[in-house]
């Protein structure tokens, strides 16, 4: 294997949360807030706030469930992915409230997409291989929807939308590959295309970056991939020991960061990717 682009110096545990109160139990889920806090959800429902400085941690909700995706609309409010429930929930950013939001069909509602152009939640599916497995869409307003692309995939798992905003990435973790469905005109789901394949062993985790490129997260081995079309598959970091980085699940961006849950312990990282070799 080729050497990863960073060393794993320019990655650090960002908040430490295995004895904190509320605990950062086996997170799953990150995303960034518009105010800079680094939000996750855990394996035991907490929907958690972690201060922009890295120095405290909050509770804002909770399912007393599982959480896998998390996700902000614009407004500050956010959708969870819970597997316990087989639901989406929504913690309300004006309320403060977190109330089941959608579920109709899904089996385990792994990671939610919000695409506030269209007034959509589009959430992937990781029940499997089988005739409902693939990516369901909900109104943003109502919480109602279904199947949307139908298409069978090896365990749908994270997503991020295209750049150009019609069309989405999927991580297919038992393929493994990050595949493509266009959003056409009508709102349908276009042919799915295999973008990148050959993600080793377990992709779970795909954020698009500012230059397009795309950020892979594997859940084993503790690796993360970067993807641009003309230079393909390349290995950004990995923690062989699977400590700092302890098989990270979902990512996200924050300017020159990259934060990463780690369903493996119980902390989120924060990569520097400054230190990437132009």
């Amino acid at each position: 294997m080729a050497t990863p682009l960073l060393d794993m110096s320019a990655a650090r545990i960002f908040f430490d949360g295995i004895f904190t109160n509320p605990r950062v139990a086996h997170p799953e889920g990150v995303a960034v807030h518009r105010d800079g806090s680094i939000w996750c959800g855990t394996e035991t429902g907490d929907l958690l706030r972690l201060a922009a400085d890295g120095n405290s941690v909050e509770r804002m909700g909770a399912t007393d469930g599982f959480l896998l995706g998390i996700a902000f609309d614009s407004a500050g409010n956010c959708f969870a992915c819970d597997l316990k429930h087989a639901a989406i929930f929504r913690w309300d950013a004006a309320t403060g409230s977190m109330e089941r939001f959608a579920s109709a069909g899904i089996r385990v509602p792994n990671y939610p997409v919000i695409d506030e152009a269209r007034g959509w939640l589009f959430v992937s599916d990781s029940v499997g291989e089988d005739n409902r497995s693939g990516i369901f869409r909900y109104d943003l307003k109502t919480g109602e929807g279904g199947l949307w692309c139908r298409e069978v995939m090896s365990f749908a798992n994270g997503m991020s939308m295209a750049p150009d905003g019609n069309g989405l990435y999927v991580v297919e973790s038992n393929a493994p590959c990050v595949s493509h469905v266009p959003i056409l005109a009508d709102g349908s789901a276009g042919a799915r295309q295999i973008v990148v394949e050959d993600v080793r062993n377990v992709p779970d985790g795909v954020a698009v970056a500012p230059d397009g490129s795309l950020f892979i997260s594997c859940y084993e081995p503790s690796r993360i991939y970067r993807w641009r079309k003309e230079r393909g598959l390349e290995v950004l970091i990995e923690d062989p020991a699977a400590t700092t980085l302890a098989h990270p699940t979902n990512i996200a961006f924050k300017g020159d960061k990259l934060y990463t849950a780690n369903l493996g312990r119980w902390h989120i990282t924060e990569i520097d990717l400054a230190a990437i070799p132009s």
